[in-house]
Formats: structure tokens, C-alpha cells, sequence
């Protein structure tokens, strides 16, 4: 009997644990199995100062996403190099998922082809796009010599190579603008590099440069100091109504502007990726966020998109450099 009673205690002891051991099993495997998300504050690199157009961007974008994303989103400015430095960092970084930031086509694409930077676009993992502005021609708004696109024009042609434009970088996607409205409109001018977006308009506004090309989401809060002449779009801005298309006055007549997208080290796994993409998407579509971002275009494009967007303007800005720049 007792051996009886014994042999019962040995099994259920055995049963227990088997059941013991099936539970942690079971817990382990729920655990391994959990999406992916950050476990602390998550760094978003900006290639440019603070105050810059995809600085005050990134910034509305980050503090929307955070309650999606569910950690605190550190932003960091590293400034130089037209973007180069910044995406350097931005490259070299961990692939765990905890370091993300900003890439601005065609920008990005212009440092590959002039070698400002040993990366390529296979160094990067895209996430979802964030912005895409038009490009937009814009002078001093006290400047009284230019008050519409065809007085800069005009005025141009009459002394070819001595109207001066401030550009956010040799080459760099304001650069690429204004050379396709000279080239278009016939005449030459000073390329005034200022380095980033920010310095370029401060350059105009300081009266170092008579012209220079930005975007839209650019000059927000500074409309009563610039006077826009013209557009790169097909169709009139909605925010511009009134403010002609270049292709509509006889130039340039192609769209030209700029994305601006969230990006990763290449690397990181799949369900990094697929994260942000939700947790972005998210938040650009959250009705607070919407409200704050009114000043600038919203167009939020998937990973695959996004990736398809950075190999179609490396080989736009790689084709640039085949009579498009007199230097």
C-alpha cells in the first residue's frame, strides 16, 4: 500500500513538473515571439541645424510619434558637410533599431555622386517617407526690382553671371533648382553655398544674394520677408494661388522639389522596420498631428515606396551631371 501511495506522489510530482515545465516553455515562446519596439529613448538623427526646415519638420513628426512609438524621441542635430556628416553618423550606427533619422532626397543622392560621403543608398534601410515639397523661386519681399518672376528674368539676361543665388549646397537640391531655372530662362548666375536651408534664406534676407530657390514648408513663418515669383509644379500651389508655375511662363516645366524620409542603418531586421512604418503611419494620421503640420505637405509613403523613391532619385541626380552644370 505504502508502495502503492509512493509510486501515485512520484507521478504527480512528475506531472507537475512536465506541466511546470510546459508553462515556461509556453511563456518563453510568447515572449520570443512579441514584435519588436525600442526599449529606451530612441535617437532620430537630423543632418542639419537646429531651425532648419527638416529640423522644425522632424520635430512635429517626433513628438506625435512618440505615444505611438512609446519612448521619448531624442532629436540630433549633426550640421556639415551639406547633410554628408549627418548621414555618416547616421550609417555607421547600430542596426538594433534604436537609431533612426532623416534623409533628404535629392540632396542625399548629390552627395553620393560628388563622393562628399563613403556611403551609398544600399547603407541605408528606408522606412516611410515623411515630406515632399515643391520648389518654389522666392526674392526679398522689400526687394522692389523683382516683383514678378519675369523682372528677375529680364534682369538676369540683361547682366548675365552677375545676379547672385544663395543655395543650401553645391549641387545640393536648391542648387539643382535654381540651375534648371537659369538654364531654362537662358541666363547665368553667382552660386552663393550656404551649406544647409536655413543659412541660404538668411543669406537672401540679409541681402547677400538676389534670388534663391527653396521649398515651400521652408519659408513658413517668414512669408512677410519673401516674395514667391514661381513654382516648379504642374499645376499652381494650393498655399500659392496666385503665384505662376514656371512651366506655365515658357521655363522649366518638370516638378522638382524634395522628399524628406525616415530611414535606418541597413541591417535591421524586418520587424524593425515594419514598427516604425506603423508607428509613423500612425501618428501622420493622428488629427493633432495634422493639425500642427498644416504648414507643410504630409505624404506618407511605405518602406518598399520609400525605398523605390532614394533608387529613382540617385539615378535623376546621377543624370545631372551630363551638361545640366556650367561651372
Amino acid at each position: 500500500m505504502k508502495k502503492k501511495i509512493a509510486l501515485l506522489l512520484i507521478a504527480s510530482m512528475m506531472f507537475m513538473l512536465c506541466a511546470c515545465g510546459g508553462n515556461k516553455d509556453a511563456n518563453q515562446g510568447g515572449q520570443s515571439g512579441e514584435a519588436w519596439k525600442p526599449d529606451g529613448p530612441v535617437t532620430m538623427i537630423v543632418s542639419y541645424k537646429a531651425g532648419n526646415g527638416t529640423d522644425l519638420t522632424a520635430r512635429i513628426l517626433a513628438q506625435h510619434a512618440e505615444k505611438y512609438i512609446g519612448q521619448t524621441i531624442v532629436i540630433e542635430n549633426v550640421d556639415g558637410g551639406s547633410g554628408s556628416i549627418g548621414w555618416s553618423k547616421l550609417a555607421e550606427a547600430e542596426a538594433d533599431g534604436m537609431t533612426i533619422g532623416f534623409i533628404n532626397l535629392p540632396n542625399f543622392n548629390s552627395s553620393i555622386v560628388k563622393g562628399l560621403g563613403t556611403y551609398t543608398i544600399d547603407d541605408f534601410t528606408a522606412i516611410c517617407n515623411h515630406v515632399t515639397e515643391t520648389s518654389i523661386v522666392v526674392v526679398r519681399a522689400d526687394d522692389s526690382r523683382f516683383e514678378t518672376l519675369e523682372d528677375l528674368v529680364a534682369y538676369g539676361k540683361a547682366n548675365d553671371g552677375k545676379l547672385i543665388a544663395s543655395t543650401n549646397g553645391a549641387q545640393a537640391s536648391n542648387h539643382i533648382g535654381a540651375q534648371a531655372f537659369a538654364n531654362s530662362a537662358g541666363f547665368t548666375y553667382i552660386d552663393l553655398p550656404q551649406g544647409n536651408t536655413a543659412d541660404e534664406l538668411l543669406s537672401l534676407r540679409g541681402g547677400e544674394s538676389d534670388f534663391c530657390v527653396v521649398k515651400v514648408a521652408d519659408i513658413s513663418g517668414m512669408q512677410s520677408e519673401v516674395r514667391v515669383l514661381a513654382s516648379f509644379s504642374a499645376e499652381r500651389l494650393a498655399e500659392y494661388p496666385d503665384v505662376p508655375t514656371l512651366g506655365e511662363l515658357g521655363y522649366y516645366d518638370q516638378w522638382l522639389g524634395s522628399s524628406r524620409l525616415v530611414a535606418a542603418p541597413a541591417g535591421v531586421s524586418p520587424e524593425v522596420v515594419a514598427f516604425y512604418e506603423d508607428a509613423f503611419k500612425q501618428a501622420m494620421e493622428d488629427a493633432e498631428y495634422l493639425e500642427d503640420a498644416a504648414s507643410f505637405a504630409t505624404d506618407y509613403q511605405n518602406a518598399e515606396d520609400t525605398a523605390a523613391l532614394m533608387a529613382a532619385q540617385q539615378a535623376f541626380t546621377e543624370g545631372l551631371s551630363d551638361g545640366f552644370w556650367y561651372e
